[in-house]
Order: structure tokens, then sequence, then C-alpha cells
């Protein structure tokens, strides 16, 4: 009976029409088949490999060209708003930037909370292809046999799938999508800490301008008051040695002015970076010490709920949970089946071969052991977290309450006194009493004092911050501006 040549490929088994019109079913043909069809399913799903070479010219100008009022920070703004989490009229960089705004731009822009969202998107394409089964194997045992036979050829083809019984694919896309999760919560944890950081730089920056202003307007004083002097000391009505203290003075302000302005630019650029902003990006700021009031709820269970540390660290054990799991899966053994043909001597065999390890001597007793340990390392680390945490936020209460005292004190107090002081000084130089020596005095310790309540509100303002820190960002609330120096304390000459 002779066969006509016209092998078809049905359903990935491959037939042969015979001469009466019935078909044969020919093994050889249908594993060339199925190993065509293999290598080709495989190769339609490869991706390919595309360079992308960095470009930093591209990204200097780019970098070198963001404003406060950037395309990217707009957008931001606007979903901001329309999700009600910020109103209208409160983003508007044109008149400068107040620190509301400025903390909108480091959202947007700031370098760290770029590198750590990045990561995120790590662990999210991680968890999106976690869990897959593992590729079908193909494989070929291809002999020749050395007698002079009609058909050397010994050929051995096999097609095989792991079926994942064990329940470890499972296990690792838990694993994988907890370990994304526990990314999420560090960006919002990396977002308010740089919140933080730029408040803190801020209010730093701002009292160092505070400090700067009161030092030129003592600086202006002095000014006058060293020239009526110099011509008093050499009309005679004023010994040299008191004319020369305003003098000594006056060049003792100008080097604290000098050392003043240094750490105030240092610090305008420290703030430029956490924006995001390029060192000459054109900006305005203003200066301004302001700070919420205490919280009330500034309690160890609130920061328990809300602390952002506290949270990644409970997602963090949560990943050890699931790495143990996947571990404890792996002992059990997944079954590996597969078709075989097998072609010797013109005979040709077709069966099924299979495997299943047997967890004996490994067991993945070393993978289990490690996660265990792990698991007790992470849960200690959640615990000891919150040890620290709560003794740090009683220290931060403690601080806020001695420095908003301390505040009080000085402005119910001495404020008032040095006021007087310097009324009196002027009083006795009007009445022609001298007073020159007092006055200075009095100009002296009332910068001094005034120096140190600019001081005292910033410490207060950290310290207000540090306890927002703690807390998280649901306790925050905005305030308006507290200035920190009052214009009724200003010295006037």
């Amino acid at each position: 009976m002779s066969l006509i040549k016209c092998p078809v490929l049905c359903g990935g088994i491959a037939l042969q029409l015979n001469g009466d019109n019935t078909l044969l079913f020919n093994p050889l043909r249908t594993f060339q088949a199925i190993g065509l069809l293999a290598v080709s399913l495989a190769l339609s799903a490869c991706q390919t490999y595309e360079p992308r070479p960095l470009n930093f010219e591209a990204h200097r100008d780019a970098w070198r060209g963001r404003l406060a009022d950037d395309v990217a920070v707009a957008v931001f703004v606007q979903n901001l708003q329309a999700q009600g989490a910020l109103e209208a009229d409160r983003f508007d960089v044109a008149d400068g930037l107040t620190l509301l705004e400025a903390e909108l731009i480091t959202l947007v822009f700031n370098p760290d909370l770029r590198l750590v969202r990045l990561r995120a998107g790590v662990a999210d394409a991680t968890a999106k292809h976690a869990g897959l089964w593992d590729d079908p194997k193909f494989a070929i045992n291809l002999l020749r046999i050395l007698e002079d036979i009609s058909t050397p050829w010994v050929i051995a083809p096999s097609l095989s799938v792991t079926l994942p019984i064990s329940g470890r694919l499972k296990a690792e896309k838990a694993r994988a999508n907890a370990a994304a999760k526990v990314a999420l919560t560090r960006v919002a944890e990396a977002e308010w800490s740089a919140r933080h950081d730029l408040r803190k730089a801020w209010w730093t920056w701002s009292a160092l301008s505070l400090r700067l202003n009161e030092t030129r307007r003592l600086l202006d004083t002095l000014v006058t008051l060293v020239e009526a002097t110099s011509q008093l000391a050499k009309a005679g009505e004023l010994p040299r040695t008191e004319a020369a203290l305003f003098v000594i003075e006056e060049a003792r302000l100008q080097q604290a002015a000098r050392r003043l302005k240094a750490e105030h630019i240092s610090t305008e650029y420290r703030l430029r970076a956490l924006l995001g902003l390029s060192p000459d990006a054109s900006l305005t700021l203003h200066a301004v010490l302001s700070a919420a009031n205490r919280p009330s709820l500034a309690t160890a269970d609130v920061l328990a709920a809300q602390n952002l540390t506290l949270a990644r660290l409970k997602d963090a054990y949560n990943v050890a949970e699931q790495v143990l799991l996947r571990e404890v899966r792996k002992q059990y053994p997944d079954i590996t089946i597969g078709s075989l043909y097998e072609s010797d001597e013109g005979q040709s065999r077709i069966g099924f071969t299979g495997g299943i390890p047997l967890p004996i001597f490994n067991a993945n007793r070393q993978g289990i052991a490690e996660a265990n340990a792990q698991r007790e390392l992470a849960r200690a680390a959640y615990e000891t977290a919150y040890e620290r945490l709560v003794g740090l936020l009683a220290q931060s209460l403690a601080q806020v309450d001695a420095h908003q005292e301390q505040r009080e004190e000085m402005e119910r107090v001495l404020v008032p006194m040095i006021d007087q002081q310097l009324q009196d000084a002027r009083q006795m130089i009007v009445l022609g009493e001298g007073g020159g020596l007092v006055l200075l005095e009095s100009l002296v310790r009332a910068y001094e004092i005034k120096l140190e309540l600019i001081d005292i509100r910033l410490n207060e303002a950290l310290s207000v911050s540090q306890v927002q820190q703690l807390l998280g960002p649901q306790v925050l609330q905005s305030t308006p501006a507290q200035s920190a120096v009052d214009d009724g304390h200003e010295v006037k000459p």
C-alpha cells in the first residue's frame, strides 16, 4: 500500500493520507511538528533588546530649565485640587514661594523621591510577573549505532512541563505583592520625610533671614550713632573711649552680618536642592517661621496607628511571613510530566515521562531556617522601632512645651523690659544727661534678645514639626504664618 506524501498538522498531530483515503498516525512527524511549534511559540514570545544610552546634555538642560511653575507641578496641583485635597487658591508662585507651595514642588521634583518611586516601580514589575509557570522544556536525544545497519539513528525527542502542585508559585506571588506594598509604603514615608526636611531647612533659612535683617537694622542705627559720637568726641563733649566703643560694635556686627549672609546663602542652596531645582533657577522665597500648634492627639496609640515608619516595618514583617510560606512550600515537590517518542532501528515507540523529587536529604531546610530567622528579625525591627519612636515622641513633646514656655516668658517679661530700657536711654540723651554708653548697651541687649527670641521660635517650630513627623501626615493642619519678630519690637535709633 503506497503512501501519498502529504503530511498534515491537525491539532498538533501529524497525519499522513493513505492511498485508500484513510489517515495514518505518524509519531515521528508528530514530534517534529510539536518541536517546531514549541520553538516558534518560544521565539515569538521573546522580547527584543533596545539600547537606551544616557543623554546627559538633555537632562542637564531640562533640570536647569525647571521653574517653580513647571508644567509637571501644575498638573500635580490640578490633580490635588480635583480630589479636594488642595484649595483652588492655595498655589500661586507669581508673588514668591510659600512653604506649602514649596512642599508641593518638592513632592514633584525632589531627587531622592524620584529614586524611591522608581524602586517601587521595580517591585511592582516583579509582582506583576511573579508566580508564573515554568516554561515547557523540549529536549531531544540523538544517537547513532556504530554497527552497519539500515537505520543506525536512535531519535528520542520529549516535551515536558512542570505542574506546580506544591503551591510555591502562589506563595511567591503573595510574597511579591507584599514586597510591592512595602515599596509603596516606603514612598509615602519618603514623601513625608522630604516634607519634614524641607520644613526644617525652610525655617532654618527663615531664621537666618530674620537674624540677618536684625543685624543690618542695628548696623544702620550704629552708622548714625558712630557718626554722631565721632563728632561729639572731636568737639570734646564725649570721651574718645566711649566713641570708640560704637566703632568697635559696628565692626563686630559687620563680621556677624557677613557670617550670617554666608550661612543664609548656603541654606538657600540646600532648599533648592530639596526642591529639585538648580542653584541658579529663578526663585523668590518668603522668609517666615510658621508652625502648627502642639498636636492634641499626640499619644503612643496614635503613633502606632499612623507612623509611616512603623507601617513600613509592619508591611516588611508580612513580607517575611510570605517568604517563610514560600520556603515551606518549596520542600514539597512539583511534578514534571511530558510526552516521549523514540525511534530505534526502524521501530517507533511513544509514551510519557514523569519525575518528582523526593524531599529526603535537602527538603529546603536551609531556606526554611533562614526565613524563620528573617521573620524574627522583622518582628524585632518593628517592636524596637516602636519603643524608640514612643520615647522620641515623649522627648519631642517635652521640647515643645519647654520652647513654648520659654518664648511666652520672653515675650511677656524680657521684651517689654528692653523696650523700656531703650526708651529711657533715648530720654536721657534728649535731656542732655549723657547716656551714650547706656544707649549702646541697650541697643546691643535688645539685639541679642531678639536673636534669642528668633532661635527659640525656630526651636519651637522644629520641635512641633518633629512631633508631626512622628505622628504622620494625618495630624498636619495648616495654620497662619507666625512672624518670628513682631514689628512693635523693632529697634529704632
